[in-house]
């Protein structure tokens, strides 16, 4: 009894190899999909918009609308204090506030620069002085810069459920 035992042990270990090899074929897409680090939930990007597009589409929104979108872009800047934020460029100098939904997750601070695909809500929002100074803090402004803001700013914003940030 023992040596069946064995020999089913030997076969098992040797069935686990064979498909460990069969995964080191694995296509194009899913390899670049593992050189990416994922923050938050994890999302399919089938359906990416550039900056750009992203940009044009939400030109056009209502303060009361939103986009439900995945999108790409370089990372601008990265809150400081914690990495509970950052900004993405949209091209043309616009940039696009980045929060993460319920406050659930956080990114590096060290990825400025960085292209990242971020999946969740795109929307208009009016941000108030408390708020800029707050941001502009984590940050790393300086005392001058935050005592220069002084009225509320319309501004584009985005809630992410989740952040792929390409390695």
């Amino acid at each position: 009894m023992k040596g069946f035992n064995i020999i089913l042990v030997i076969l098992l270990l040797l069935g686990s190899c064979k498909e460990k090899n069969s995964q080191a074929e694995t296509p194009v897409k899913e390899v670049e999909k593992e050189a990416a680090t994922v923050f938050g939930s994890s999302f399919e990007a089938d359906e990416v918009k550039s900056a750009t597009d992203m940009a044009d589409a939400i030109t056009g929104l209502q303060p009361t609308d939103s986009l439900d979108v995945t999108l790409s872009g370089e990372v601008t800047e990265v809150c400081q204090m914690k990495g509970c934020w950052m900004k993405v460029a949209l091209g043309d100098g616009e940039e696009m506030r980045v929060t993460f939904k319920d406050y659930g997750f956080f990114v590096p601070k060290d990825i400025a620069g960085k292209e990242v695909t971020l999946h969740g809500k795109a929307f208009i929002e009016e941000i108030s002085v408390e708020d800029q100074k707050h941001y502009a803090e984590d940050g790393g402004a300086t005392k001058e810069e935050i005592d220069q803001i002084t009225a509320p700013k319309t501004t584009y914003s985005f809630v992410a459920d989740g952040v792929r940030l390409i390695n």
